[in-house]
């Protein structure tokens, strides 16, 4: 199974790639951990967020592979402790298909890409700097698959 993020924004600051990297090339090679990265839309003070947005929106779509199980991390979603994300996982890796999941922008996800959603995943009712959010789902994805493999990276 691969695991896809897909979040808008390019141009991370090096300690966001380092972590995330750090984090990626842990897990084994059936399980590649990559991500994909939208160009996020011009803001300004006379921004049309709807349209860009939508265009984010479009983006996200056109990255998605055909087949792929789409996971959306939204403030609304589910939120998933350590050992509920490790079985999740585990029921990803039965599913046989690869997993896309999708980090919005400053406004959050299209809504296009909100309603083809599988799954919705809230990692906190904080609003997270969208950098930081890469690394967290990455570290996060890490410690469940420790968990379901008997790493010992997590300890209880």
């Amino acid at each position: 199974m691969r695991i896809q993020m897909i979040a808008v924004g390019i141009k991370m600051p090096v300690w966001v790639e380092q972590g995330f990297s750090e984090y990626c090339r842990r897990f084994p090679a059936d399980m590649p951990v990559q991500i994909t990265e939208i160009v996020a839309g011009k803001r300004g003070k006379n921004a049309d967020i709807k349209r860009i947005l939508q265009k984010e929106g479009e983006l996200t779509l056109a990255a998605i592979p055909k087949g792929n199980r789409v996971v959306t991390l939204e403030v609304t979603g589910a939120p998933w402790d350590t050992p509920k994300l490790a079985k999740t996982m585990e029921s990803w890796q039965m599913d046989g298909r690869d997993v896309s999941l999708l980090i919005g922008g400053p406004e959050g996800l299209a809504p296009e890409c909100i309603k083809i959603s599988e799954q919705k995943w809230s990692l906190s009712s904080l609003t997270l700097p969208h950098p930081l959010v890469r690394i967290i789902v990455a570290e996060s994805l890490y410690r469940a698959w420790s968990i379901n493999n008997n790493h010992p990276y997590h300890r209880e």
